[in-house]
């Protein structure tokens, strides 16, 4: 009787490795489909020339094969100088504002019951179910002049300060101040669940240990819970910051023309300008200020993980 034929080298590799690699490999290519490519394109687009034609560049022939001008530009044009600052300053107030508020909220969420703290973490991610420029308009409604959250700001601020003059109304709209206030609102759950993730992984007997060798809760807090919450703090902060710096659709809707952050600027060149390259420039020096320190955090805290785990052993 005849012996049954033996596998070939790919049938035994794709049964010992073949779905453990496609598996790590998806994510490997949905990054070079969806990430390296365009930002091959964007970067090729950054060094190429404005041309009538469409599209609106070139390279080669009488245009240079490599033109650097979009990128001496952003050193040179006040334009770009500040809408970098203008998003750097509200990117870090809305973060800042999402730290001082979402750190309590989910301090308290690990101190809750199981039952409580399901209901809860509900209601954090329920904004995400209703749409986001819906979400936007509603608080255009709340700082328009004539309305009752404007009127209540108002009457609240002419009763703390009285003077010989009344405010009619308190000038929220086409503000900074709107902006970073419309992004502390959409940005806060990216802050909360990574706090909370971080802050139910720690040992509570720590806290209780400290308690009982007579510190104070205050103590207790800046000695065991804040630092070893660090973590926690760097992911939220760069999940909100990150995002709001290229903000496009809340400086549009309800921030200062006269004063538009680096996404607005980037929409104008692509549309309105029709300056492909320079607004290619634009994005890629955004992404590599974006994305540059979130490569740094991530290579130290890897090597501090691999030195802690080497300390264990």
């Amino acid at each position: 009787m005849a012996a049954p034929p033996k596998d070939g080298k790919l049938a035994q590799w794709f049964h010992r490795r073949g779905w453990q690699d496609m598996i790590i490999g998806i994510p490997y290519l949905w990054l070079i489909l969806f990430f390296l490519f365009p930002f091959c394109i964007v970067v090729a687009m950054s060094v190429a020339t404005r041309t009538p034609t469409a599209p609106p560049f070139g390279f080669g022939g009488e245009n240079p094969i490599i033109n650097l001008a979009g990128y001496a530009r952003l050193f040179h044009d006040t334009l770009y100088i500040r809408a970098f600052l203008t998003s750097i300053v509200n990117a870090a107030g809305a973060t800042l504002l999402c730290l001082v508020v979402g750190y309590p909220m989910a301090l308290g969420l690990t101190r809750v019951s199981k039952g409580s703290r399901n209901i809860l973490l509900m209601l954090v991610i329920l904004p995400f179910w209703t749409s986001f420029l819906l979400r936007v308009y509603a608080w255009m409604g709340l700082m328009a002049k004539n309305s009752w959250f404007n009127g209540l700001l108002t009457d609240a601020y002419n009763f703390l300060t009285p003077a010989a003059w009344a405010v009619k109304s308190i000038p929220m709209m086409h503000t900074n101040f709107a902006v970073v206030v419309v992004m502390l609102y959409t940005y806060l759950p990216f802050m909360i669940l990574p706090l909370y993730a971080n802050l139910e992984r720690l040992d509570r007997t720590l806290d209780e240990a400290a308690m009982d060798l007579g510190s104070k809760p205050a103590q207790v807090f800046r000695d065991i819970t804040l630092p070893q919450s660090i973590p926690g703090i760097i992911a939220g902060g760069l999940l909100v910051f990150i995002p709001a710096a290229g903000e496009l659709v809340i400086p549009t809707l309800v921030g200062d023309a006269s004063s538009p952050m680096i996404g607005r600027v980037i929409s104008d060149e692509f549309t309105a300008a029709s300056d492909w390259p320079m607004a290619s420039s634009v994005a890629v020096a955004l992404l590599l200020l974006m994305v540059g320190p979130m490569m740094v955090y991530t290579h130290y805290q890897s090597k501090a993980e691999g030195k802690a785990a080497e300390e264990q052993k």
